[in-house]
């Protein structure tokens, strides 16, 4: 099984920056991808960002150009660099692990929350 912990969120101001992390532990080696989603109150969770283990990444429209997705092998965590937030990037954010073939769970983090008001 994989476990995965986030952290980064917090208060900002538009306009501003966060950096979030995501710590992956387990059997790291079972990962083909890193997502990230967010959760705002009373709407569904959506993709915002993800990388797979080639490096490829996919960003959401409402997201592209402003927020980069990136990971550190040898700390064994994907950060999310999110630049020019807007009030509607508030939202609860996880990230979650896409096993490989052959492997089946469901991974998610706590997630950590990102408030983007004045």
């Amino acid at each position: 099984q994989v476990q995965l912990v986030e952290s980064g969120g917090g208060l900002v101001q538009p306009g501003g920056s966060l950096r979030l992390s995501c710590v992956a532990s387990g059997n790291i080696f079972s990962i083909y991808a890193i997502g990230w989603y967010r959760q705002a109150p009373g709407k569904q969770r959506e993709l915002v960002a993800d990388i797979n283990s080639g490096g490829s990444t996919n960003y959401s429209v409402s997201v592209k150009g402003r927020f980069t997705i990136s990971r550190d092998n040898a700390k064994n965590t994907v950060y999310l660099q999110m630049n020019s937030l807007k009030p509607e990037d508030t939202a609860v954010y996880y990230c979650n692990a896409e096993p490989r073939v052959g492997w089946a769970y469901d991974a998610w983090g706590q997630g950590t929350q990102v408030t983007v008001s004045s």
